[in-house]
């Protein structure tokens, strides 16, 4: 049975404001909705949204009891030792484990190589790229963005007089 952790935290009161996102309405459903993503990239799984007062002070003797949306999530906790809990497999039979050895023994043989086989197939591929995209950015012109629109070489051992420090 796994267990939980849960992490509650205050509904949005306000909206909030985004490129594309006009009226209160969309302001605050878009403020939900991120503060729900956030959670959600840290791993956290959206529960429910509950409503419970709140006693809080108003003035010198008196009390008001105010109403709190709340957002409730969880997560499942993995420090917990049924989650690291080993599981038991059961024995093969010796007519199992002698009739699969040797076809195990010969695909192991041909992974290796055909492994091999496709990291160099992708390495030719990239090189292959990665060489027509230098040669694409050095052919292209000046004007375009090419490597020498800024009036000069990237490799250029003597400073220009700008770009000397200033002593005054």
């Amino acid at each position: 049975m796994p267990h939980y952790e849960y992490r509650v935290l205050p509904a949005p009161e306000k909206g909030l404001k985004a490129k594309g996102v006009k009226g209160p309405k969309a302001r605050f459903a878009h403020s939900v909705e991120t503060l729900m993503n956030e959670m959600g990239a840290e791993g956290w799984e959206y529960l429910r949204a509950d409503t419970l007062p709140s006693e809080e002070r108003a003035g010198l003797t008196s009390s008001v009891t105010e109403w709190r949306t709340l957002l409730v999530f969880r997560r499942i906790r993995l420090d917990h030792a049924d989650a690291f809990r080993p599981k038991e497999l059961p024995a093969p039979d010796e007519d199992d484990a002698q009739a699969a050895t040797p076809a195990d023994a010969n695909q192991q043989e041909q992974e290796p190589s055909a492994k091999a086989d496709a990291e160099d197939k992708d390495a030719d591929r990239m090189e292959t790229m990665l060489k027509s995209r230098a040669d694409s950015l050095v052919a292209m012109p000046t004007d375009l963005g090419g490597p020498e629109s800024d009036g000069g070489t990237a490799d250029r051992d003597d400073p220009s007089p700008d770009d000397a420090p200033r002593r005054d």
